[in-house]
């Protein structure tokens, strides 16, 4: 293939993912359970009885490209809304329109893309609108829309969940870019199967991705009378990196700690080590990392492993001191421990037990012989009255009873059997003993 030859390959400017987006269900890669023959999302499309809906799914796996199959299928008026650049004042405007021409018999569907991106107001501007049937609200967002969507507006709304597209699914994008007229099809093209291979699995599950970057790789490869040979080179140069999907704001933020802290709490040293990366290398704050991983030493290891709270709290401060990327290596030494380390809950269920007491007792007062006297007037009321100094007695202890009367006979930490904590029961049985000894003379 000659250099001007190329050239014509290039002139229709639209980029090679928007060339190759379905138009129909039947050109539609992937979500095989949602847009399966007989299912609902198939039917409400194929039947044009279509609801106000949502689809959530990470980027480049489809959500758009439904909407547009919707638009081209349905015989309703259909427009599209930009988070970015619609206000108020046009979503008003729109609705006044969209009331109009419900009046002579004509539906009319919105669809809005990044609805996580419309604040609070201007979803709420829909909400009416959705709820009297003037729209058919149709949006597609990358953020739980549980987080993101009102929750009025979210009820309305029927959630379709879209999930990452298999390296399968990618490799019969890409062949079909290849080999379609609407994208590259024309043009003969030497890339072997193992260089598509390496660009699906580089993609993770996004479409647009793929596309994108096959289209980089063929009008950057060298060509000839013969074609254009994809260059081996270029495929390592637009494979070399890609950002971790990771949004330190949103859901993903959530779910990739929460995976640190179980990971940890199964003493899956492998696993915590990979998701403290996963978090580290996409730029989380280590200072974030580092303040869960103290609460974990307390809430999943606490008396069974005490060194825990003490290396945790050192790993914090290193973060502190020598930050990214060096502090790294801290945050790993406290994941290891702590993943490694006996675990008890104890503490936390301690806690969590006798802040139910303290809820439900709230006005429960101080017993006397336990509060200070710093007054004449409270000594006379008999504050401190009774009171045991544990130092003089034996054992350093004694029969006194430190908790409200409406309480007494309550227990909070039960110790379990898991590292340290074997001494602490001993020595909780053994007070408990001697407590029940004093009680006794």
């Amino acid at each position: 293939m000659r250099y001007e030859d190329l050239e014509v390959l290039m002139k229709d400017d639209r980029p090679l993912a928007d060339r190759m987006r379905p138009v129909t269900l039947e050109e539609f890669v992937g979500q095989t359970a949602l847009v399966k023959e007989g299912n609902l999302l198939y039917q409400m499309i194929e039947n044009d009885k279509i609801t106000s809906m949502i689809f959530w799914g990470p980027p480049g796996v489809g959500k758009t490209t439904l909407a547009k199959i919707i638009a081209n299928r349905s015989k309703s008026f259909f427009l599209t809304f930009s988070a970015v650049t619609s206000g108020i004042k046009e979503i008003k405007e729109v609705m006044k329109e969209a009331e109009a021409r419900r009046g002579i018999g004509q539906k009319t569907i919105v669809f809005v893309d990044e609805i996580h991106r419309f604040n609070k107001a201007q979803q709420d501007a829909f909400l009416p609108y959705v709820e009297n049937g003037s729209i058919v609200l149709i949006g597609a967002t990358t953020e739980n829309p549980s987080f993101e969507v009102n929750s009025a507006l979210l009820s309305r709304c029927k959630v379709f969940v879209l999930k990452s597209l298999t390296d399968d699914d990618i490799l019969k994008i890409i062949d079909n870019a290849l080999t379609s007229p609407k994208g590259l099809g024309n043009y003969k093209i030497d890339i072997d199967d193992a260089d598509k291979k390496a660009i699906a699995h580089f993609a993770a599950g996004d479409a647009r991705y793929a596309l994108n970057t096959l289209e980089i790789v063929i009008y950057n490869s060298p060509s000839d009378e013969y074609g254009i040979h994809v260059s081996t080179d270029i495929i390592k140069q637009c494979l070399s990196r890609r950002s971790l999907m990771y949004d330190k704001k949103g859901e993903e933020h959530y779910n990739i700690i929460s995976a640190l802290h179980k990971s940890m709490r199964n003493s899956d040293v492998d696993a915590a080590i990979y998701w403290l990366a996963r978090m580290l290398e996409a730029g989380e704050d280590p200072l974030y990392i580092a303040r869960r991983i103290v609460r974990f030493a307390s809430e999943d290891i606490g008396m069974a492993d005490s060194r825990a709270l003490e290396i945790t709290i050192a790993a914090y401060d290193a973060c502190r001191f020598l930050g990214v990327p060096e502090c790294n290596v801290h945050l790993t030494h406290a994941v290891t421990y702590c993943a490694l380390a006996p675990k008890s809950n104890s503490l936390e269920v301690a806690y969590n037990t006798a802040k139910a007491d303290a809820l439900d007792t709230i006005d429960e007062p101080v017993p006397l012989h336990i509060r200070n006297a710093p007054t004449r007037l409270m000594d006379e009321l008999g504050y401190g009255k009774g009171y045991e100094y544990s130092h003089d007695f034996r054992y350093h202890m004694t029969a006194m009873k430190c908790l409200p009367d409406k309480l007494n006979g309550h227990h909070y930490y039960e110790p379990s059997d898991q590292g340290s904590e074997i001494k602490v029961k001993k020595r909780l049985e053994q007070i408990k003993m001697i407590k029940k000894s004093l009680n006794n003379r």
